[in-house]
């Protein structure tokens, strides 16, 4: 039987990795302990995006993001290793078993990251005890490092689990806030991107403490609902609950890709088009759902960013019809400069058994007539692999990683583990 700690509120943790990635492959390899390391695409070509880097490597001036010549060129004795997905996903899933002998509350929100409910785990030591037991054991069992952050709701658990790495334990009580939330950087808060601070910045709101004084009804009327939202947060004020299971929820189904080198040639951007394209079908074919908005987003040489999006009458699901509608939208909105970053995206999804689709005589006989053709190519693909009827190009597909991968993970979690089932 469970008991509960004497509070009126909720005890969350955060339980973030520490430089996952990198500190899966120095565990596999332990050659590669307190190394500058990176994980990026074709380390021999000096070509791909870093994924992430060891402390060692950061240290350096290393980031996530920066690419792979430049980090090399700031740090030349950098290990670089190419993506390992497989060993990425184990780990994972071994680092949330052990969340999930603690308690049946556990919400994964990416693959090396996860809220907690203890509040009910009180039989299992104090606050701060369960969460020296939790990063002792993933460091002993895995030999990964992690931080945790401690609160009595999830934003601040995040911001706590930020305070302090690798391998810190971090208590952030409201009562604290003045102290250790208030006077960090707007831009350091979680949920406030780049944009939005800059916003912020404009008006005079440099700190977290600024923002949690400001006016809300002002807030509200450049920043919408997500101003209330914020201020409340910088407050101390987040009621969203651990939820075990929003790990299958979504809205879209999206893949970006950021290219090696920035470009204008329509044949190479053609192509990766069709590419994103081809994945995100795949995708939306594997969750049995299908799309009624489609949405390009172009990232040009200088960060600039543009998203354009089109309501369909009728719902898509296939790759060419997916292909089709992206390539419209970016040729109808494209600047013509150097694009660094390519992303389309299925929106407004409706699983396939909640809908009857009623085919006008038109579309009926268009698909009635590429049905025996869509099942040549499945066939055809299953035997000789998808890429059999794709024009032999160069295509480096290791060169970034896909944004879809932490999304699917978390959809495999969700199959193969409920965490309730403990």
């Amino acid at each position: 039987m469970s008991n509960r700690f004497p509070t009126k509120g909720r005890i969350i943790f955060h339980v973030d990795m520490n430089s996952f990635y990198a500190s899966v492959e120095a565990a596999y390899d332990p050659d590669l302990k307190g190394k500058p390391l990176a994980i990026a695409g074709n380390p021999e070509q000096r070509k791909g995006i870093i994924v992430t880097s060891s402390y060692e490597a950061r240290a350096k001036g290393v980031k996530t993001t920066m690419p792979l010549w430049q980090a090399k060129d700031l740090c030349p004795e950098l290990i670089v290793r190419t993506p390992n997905f497989d060993r990425y996903r184990e780990a994972s899933r071994n680092m949330f078993e052990i969340l999930a002998d603690i308690t049946p509350y556990v919400q994964p929100v990416s693959i090396d990251e996860g809220y907690m409910d203890i509040t009910e785990c009180a039989d299992l030591g104090t606050p701060l005890e369960i969460a020296e037991q939790i990063q002792s054991k993933i460091k002993q069992e895995l030999d990964l490092p992690c931080s945790i952050g401690i609160a009595p709701n999830k934003f601040l658990a995040k911001m706590a689990s930020d305070m302090k790495k690798p391998m810190g334990i971090t208590v952030l009580r409201k009562r604290e806030l003045k102290n250790k939330l208030w006077p960090l950087p707007i831009d350091e808060m979680y949920g406030i991107g780049q944009k939005t601070a800059q916003k912020l910045q404009q008006l005079d709101i440099k700190t977290i403490g600024d923002l949690a004084e400001f006016d809300g009804y002002q807030l509200k009327n450049i920043l919408g609902i997500n101003g209330e939202r914020l201020k409340n947060r910088a407050n101390g004020y987040d009621p969203t609950p651990v939820d075990p299971d929003a790990v299958s929820i979504f809205k879209s189904i999206g893949n970006s890709k950021t290219l090696p080198n920035d470009t204008t040639d329509e044949q190479e951007i053609n192509l990766l088009l069709y590419s994103l394209s081809d994945k995100v079908a795949e995708r939306i074919q594997r969750k049995s759902v299908v799309s009624e908005n489609i949405q390009i987003m172009i990232r040009y040489h200088d960060r600039k960013t543009i998203t354009r999006s089109q309501q369909l009458h009728d719902y898509v699901e296939l790759k060419d019809e997916i292909y089709k509608i992206s390539s419209e939208l970016f040729y109808a909105n494209w600047g013509g400069s150097p694009i660094r970053l390519l992303g389309v995206t299925a929106q407004q999804l409706t699983e396939k058994d909640e809908i009857t689709k009623q085919l006008d005589l038109f579309t009926y006989e268009n698909e009635a007539k590429n049905e025996k053709l869509y099942q040549v190519v499945d066939d055809l693909s299953e035997k000789f692999g998808k890429d059999v009827f794709k024009k032999t190009v160069k295509n480096d597909t290791n060169d970034s990683v896909s944004t879809s991968f932490q999304k699917d993970f978390l959809d495999e979690f969700k199959r193969t583990r409920n965490p309730r089932s403990k």
